[in-house]
């Protein structure tokens, strides 16, 4: 029986962080889906596992953990020799992709998170779409993707030459965007549209999106 459990949904990009780095690693887990349309992430016991009552939580053993960054990093680290090496041994190689970590979560996502819930989710919910809220931050996602084309032109990944955890941290909100109007910012850029081709194509990031549903 698998000792590891994520709980979660896995419509959340979220949830969906940590789960394709599960997938990546090829480890046995339990997927215990959170009802979020029925309140259950604000209720006991969920609440025991995550105290924000946001999804996801993971438990592993006597580990329980929240926030999804966090749980994917000890997943990586924690079980560095099992599948793909997401974390480099190397302490200079493991500075520079920690940074574009934080790029993933101080400039990437606030922008695309915002631009996922205008033009994926609300439609989804049935919805109207707020189009100052998308002007705003696809201004603002198209600066940080020149970086980001100009990064790629030293490396064939954002943290270096191997896929990882900075890589790994964009995929929910990438996948969401390429289903929206805004697939166009990536085309447009020939480096970023083969990072964006080629990470995508991740077996372990299909697992997720069949789990989607």
């Amino acid at each position: 029986m698998a000792i590891i459990k994520l709980h979660g949904s896995p419509i959340s990009t979220n949830t969906q962080r940590p789960l394709v780095c599960l997938y990546e690693k090829d480890l046995d887990f339990d997927f215990v889906s959170v009802d979020m349309s029925a309140g259950s992430h604000k209720q006991p016991p969920f609440l025991s596992l995550n105290p924000f009552g946001q999804v996801p939580a993971l438990e592993d053993a006597d580990l329980q953990l929240f926030e999804s960054r966090a749980i994917s990093k000890y997943i990586a680290e924690e079980y560095a020799e099992k599948g793909t090496q997401l974390v480099s041994s190397n302490s200079k190689e493991k500075a520079i992709a920690l940074v574009w970590m934080e790029v993933e979560a101080h400039k990437f996502e606030q922008a695309a998170a915002k631009l996922s819930w205008e033009l994926f989710y609300k439609p989804m919910f049935g919805m109207s779409t707020d189009q100052a809220v998308v002007e705003e931050n696809e201004a603002k996602l198209e600066k940080i993707l020149d970086v980001y084309e100009n990064r790629l032109t030293e490396s064939k990944y954002l943290g270096g030459s191997c896929f990882g955890l900075a890589d790994l941290y964009h995929l929910p909100n990438l996948q969401c965007l390429l289903g929206t109007t805004l697939k166009k910012l990536f085309e447009y850029r020939p480096r970023v549209n083969a990072w964006v081709i080629d990470i995508t194509a991740r077996p372990a990031w299909s697992k997720v999106l069949a789990l989607r549903g």
